[in-house]
């Protein structure tokens, strides 16, 4: 059998953008965006002044630039960089399925090899590695040497989720760091191991451990052209973790119809089992986070701040929020059930059942996250989402042209006009 990163690399050697679907293709624009303006509202954040500190300390003057200031770095660099200013706020779209975030490092690398090469179009880290080796022209061979390397770069522990510190943030930057990396290492020669996925020490032999689960190699390369995945990643309207996101739906639209923190007595939640772990548990850290990060991947908490403050943008979470004592009260009254009948990862569904003092019960279901296909954001919802986070930095005109610019972005002569126009006051 052919290894699955050769199938893939001789598929992604061989497609040309006339073979992308219009809408895959409109969609891209649109995450092109969003992650632009992410990353001027991360740089913003405490977390993306310190990283960008460190980005120029630990590179030279180079050809590509960090989104915002316009420090100029190294592309690996800037790539990492990038990538982690637009995870900074939990605001970037996730493959709901996976829950694996693909845009912000896929569209920080192939921004910053437009410092390096002429690069015309635009296509973690396997990803990647393929999006950058065809930018680059890699043959098939070098495209799945290039996966092969990246190979070696998989990791994203996520133990930063119980005391909130910062390293989730930097999960994108790494991602886009190791794929630009992977596929510039194939160019230059160096070889990796086309079984990477499937081999006797590839990733699914040193990550997947319960010999109970059945694994599909076909999910990789069946349909390829035909099927697109990026259809099933779903935008973000809250700077949270996207399982939270129907259930922030849900209480908002009961605050719009007058329910406020003072008048409940409890707040119901049932769950899928999967999010326990990720968003529930421990209850007692879920009630009062320990930092801004770690609010992020709260139930409870998030649940109160929302109520609380009738809104979730790219201001929650500040640290007067996180320590007001009226919004922590509300958190305990916070309770989460698990619901056999909701949906696993693919779907992400929420239901929230509110007992208000004066004996009534409210019942709000969100049946499918407001930015997925079946809930989609509107092309006007992402602008103003992107108004938002790039304000700091962009003024009005600087947007629109900005915005113009990545609508027509199959027609540029060169990408690196985009990266010049995301230079903006610092």
């Amino acid at each position: 059998m052919t290894p699955l990163a050769s199938q893939l690399a001789q598929w992604v050697s061989e497609v040309q953008y006339e073979d992308l679907p219009s809408d895959v293709i409109e969609s891209t624009k649109l995450r092109i965006l969003d992650v632009i303006g992410l990353a001027f509202a991360g740089a913003e954040t405490a977390f993306g002044r310190s990283t960008i500190a460190a980005a120029k300390t630990l590179s030279p003057s180079g050809p590509s630039r960090i989104f915002g200031a316009g420090d100029a770095v190294a592309a690996p660099t800037a790539a990492f960089t990038n990538a982690a200013l637009s995870q900074a706020l939990e605001y970037d779209d996730t493959h709901n399925e996976s829950i694996v975030h693909m845009s912000s490092p896929a569209v920080a690398a192939s921004l910053a090899l437009a410092g390096l090469r002429n690069v015309t179009g635009l296509f973690a880290p396997f990803g990647i590695a393929a999006g950058i080796g065809k930018i680059l022209g890699l043959d098939a061979q070098r495209l799945a040497w290039a996966e092969g390397t990246a190979g070696s770069c998989a990791a994203g522990l996520l133990e930063c989720w119980v005391d909130g510190t910062q390293t989730k943030f930097l999960h994108s930057g790494f991602a886009a760091q190791s794929g630009l990396t992977a596929a510039l290492l194939a160019d230059a020669g160096v070889s990796g191991p086309p079984k990477v996925f499937e081999g006797r020490f590839g990733l699914f032999a040193s990550h997947l451990q319960d010999a109970a689960v059945q694994t599909n190699y076909g999910r990789i390369s069946d349909g390829l052209g035909t099927h697109w995945e990026s259809r099933n990643s779903s935008f973000k309207p809250f700077p949270t973790a996207h399982v939270l996101h129907p259930y922030v739906s849900a209480i908002l639209r009961l605050r719009a119809q007058g329910v406020r923190a003072d008048d409940v007595v409890r707040i119901e939640c049932p769950v899928a089992e999967f999010n326990v772990s990720i968003v529930c548990e421990p209850v007692a850290e879920k009630r009062a986070p320990a930092t801004q990060a770690h609010c992020r991947v709260c139930l409870q908490y998030t649940m109160a701040e929302a109520l609380y403050a009738g809104s979730l943008g790219k201001n929650a979470y500040s640290e007067d929020m996180r320590l007001n004592p009226e919004v922590l009260a509300l958190a305990r009254k916070v309770e989460y059930s698990v619901d056999p009948a909701f949906p696993g990862p693919g779907r992400f569904k929420g239901a929230v059942r509110v007992t208000l003092k004066d004996g009534r019960v409210l019942d709000e279901i969100e049946e499918y996250n407001r930015g997925s296909a079946e809930n989609p954001m509107s092309d006007a919802e992402l602008r103003a989402k992107f108004d938002d986070n790039a304000g700091g930095f962009l003024s009005g005109a600087q947007r629109d042209r900005l915005a113009q610019e990545i609508g027509r972005a199959e027609n540029l002569p060169n990408v690196q006009t985009l990266v010049d126009l995301t230079i903006g006051k610092p």
